[in-house]
């Protein structure tokens, strides 16, 4: 261990509301992921949505140097795998059948979250690889004293997980369908970088949506009416409690808290007819990209989802310079719009040999499966190829 190692402190935060100040968290978070910010993990542990009874109990893995928070990464000790995105339930089961205790494990991410970013927070000036191995390092020293199962570490960078796997973790790859924004002008722009069929269609499903009356808004920042966050809440449930997969994770306590801390980083899109809301998205926007995280609906409209969740919020990233737009897990209909398969990544790390190495062995054929579906899908892509002539405004179609 170095000299200035030796200097450091190693500290467990369970709340960060109350044990570090909002500023010195975000001076590390800089200009990563915006779901890492304090305004998003403090109102999740203060609206309840995490802590006791909830399967997530914040147990955050801080470094401190001479009194100054230097690094962080979000932990949790998970009771569950309810609200990862990463599946590890043949995981659990095969631990249960090897009389291996699965829960309580460790998981480095964000609560209901599964967008991809930076994972451990570094302060300038500190070596962000040096940062990282001693994070990973710490985490696994944490499993074998408190006797835990595991170490997840989701959606993280692929630097990260580079230097993860350096120090002992097995990676896992995942892919999610997000859209590039490639110099377009405006929406015409990205409908002429479409194959013929699906430039029709997606022309087809704004001219349908238009003619039922429905009109769509992004609202950003302090342009979002107070008394919508009540109404994004009922309109998040809408969908929640549609499906059996379905749980309410959300309180209307932490749409009220994020009004307070958390507007700036906000883009709510609203559907209307007339004076009547019948459904919008809630989405994150920060250095360059849009987040999709909530859509619901009080009407069933054909073509509403499309519209609301894909081009109105493809149209707002062209205005507004938006590099990318990320709206979540699954949906083969997002590549059918544009959307590129990308691949995810995420680390894992195992306190008994006997499930470590049987889970690195299936990750190598997972990992070769994925590859396979991303060339496919870029294969098969519906953006034309480089090269491919554009279509001229005036063609008709």
């Amino acid at each position: 261990m170095s000299e200035s190692e030796q200097n450091l402190e190693i500290r467990i935060l369970t709340h960060l509301s109350q044990d570090v100040d909002e500023a010195d968290w975000n001076a590390l978070v800089g200009e990563e992921s915006p779901f890492l910010e304090w305004g998003w993990l403090a109102s999740l542990e203060d609206a309840g949505c995490v802590g006791p009874g909830t399967g997530w109990s914040p147990k955050h893995l801080t470094v401190w140097q001479s009194g100054k928070l230097i690094a962080a990464c979000p932990l949790y000790l998970k009771g569950n795998s309810e609200g990862e995105f990463v599946f590890d339930h043949a995981w659990a089961n095969a631990a249960y059948g090897a009389q291996i205790e699965y829960f309580p494990k460790m998981l480095v991410g964000v609560p209901f979250t599964p967008a991809e970013g930076v994972r451990f927070l570094v302060a300038e000036g500190q070596s962000r690889e040096a940062m990282v191995r001693l994070l990973g390092s710490s985490l696994m020293d944490l499993c074998k004293e408190n006797e835990l199962s595991s170490i997840h570490i989701n959606f993280c960078s692929a630097a990260e997980a580079a230097v993860l796997e350096e120090v002992g973790y097995s990676r896992r790859l995942g892919y999610q369908f997000k859209w590039r924004n490639h110099d377009y002008d405006s929406f015409a722009d990205y409908l002429s970088a479409l194959k013929q069929k699906r430039r029709k269609e997606v022309k087809r499903e704004r001219r349908i949506l238009g003619e039922q009356g429905v009109e769509i808004q992004p609202l950003v920042g302090d342009q979002i009416p107070d008394d919508l966050f009540a109404q994004m809440y009922e309109i998040y449930l809408t969908t929640i409690d549609k499906y059996a997969w379905g749980r309410r994770y959300l309180t209307p306590e932490f749409f009220e808290l994020l009004r307070q801390r958390f507007r700036h980083n906000l883009c709510f899109f609203t559907a209307m007819r007339g004076p009547q809301l019948i459904a919008g998205t809630f989405n994150v926007q920060k250095s360059g990209a849009l987040y999709g995280r909530y859509w619901g609906t009080h009407e069933e409209v054909r073509f509403l989802h499309f519209n609301v969740c894909y081009y109105a919020t493809i149209e707002h990233c062209i205005d507004a310079g938006l590099q990318r737009f990320e709206p979540g897990a699954g949906g083969e209909f997002k590549w059918l719009r544009g959307f590129d398969a990308e691949e995810t990544r995420s680390m894992h790390w195992f306190a008994d040999p006997r499930l470590g190495d049987a889970v690195s062995r299936f990750l190598v054929s997972e990992r070769g499966e994925v590859e396979r579906v991303i060339a496919g899908a870029a294969e098969r892509s519906p953006l034309r190829k480089a090269g491919q002539a554009t279509v001229p405004p005036e063609l008709p179609e």
